[in-house]
């Protein structure tokens, strides 16, 4: 059974995320040691709230290090404020993130129309999610309605190794990266139901 090392840096869904994961097929460990993480086969990354305080969190865990050097050996996934977390800097209080995707984490404008209105900010609720790839991870649950709460999305710098999927609130916006052993969602796999738990049962036997 593939083990899953479900970070916990003080921020994040822990247990739906973890009950996600075991209905999906892995064996998860909730883990901030160095060591876990290490002998994990792949890693996730959750995340809600602020990016100041899920930055400070990562920082004060060592998870920002953690997850750089997972990189370098194994697959590894993130989620809403974990996928912004990856880009350079998020508008979000100008706060400096990871830097392992070229991009900008920017905030949704509410002068974006959608059905003949001004978008609510945040954006919750469900919207579907759509992608040109036949990649894995996406085979049966692409096109499908996915669950959404965020006030950002992530803008990345144009780069054809990039494997984006998109979702349309107001403007059409990044809702998902595929970039060689890293994948990322701006929604919530967790609170998705049948096609959550089918990106995650992808990620679980996903060899990249």
């Amino acid at each position: 059974m593939t083990k899953v090392a479900l970070l916990d840096y003080g921020v994040g869904n822990l247990y739906s995320v973890a009950n996600a994961l075991k209905v999906a097929g892995a064996d998860v460990i909730t883990t901030d040691r160095a060591d876990d993480i290490k002998k994990a086969d792949k890693i996730l990354l959750p995340g809600v709230g602020a990016m100041r305080d899920a930055m400070a969190h990562m920082a004060k865990h060592g998870i920002d290090i953690a997850v750089k050097e997972a990189l370098n050996t194994k697959p590894v996934m993130a989620i809403c404020v974990g996928m912004q977390a990856m880009f350079d800097v998020s508008e979000e209080g100008d706060v400096p993130c990871l830097g392992i995707i070229s991009g900008t984490v920017r905030r949704f404008d509410d002068a974006w129309i959608q059905n003949d209105e001004p978008i609510k900010i945040p954006h919750v609720g469900w919207n579907r999610v759509d992608t040109d790839t036949d990649h894995m991870l996406w085979q049966g649950c692409n096109h499908e309605y996915f669950y959404f709460t965020h006030s950002y999305y992530c803008d990345p710098t144009p780069n054809n190794q990039l494997i984006l999927a998109h979702t349309t609130y107001g403007q059409k916006f990044c809702s998902s990266v595929i970039w060689d052993n890293l994948f990322i969602t701006q929604f919530h796999p967790e609170k998705s139901h049948h096609a959550g738990l089918k990106l995650l049962s992808n990620f679980i036997t996903w060899q990249p």
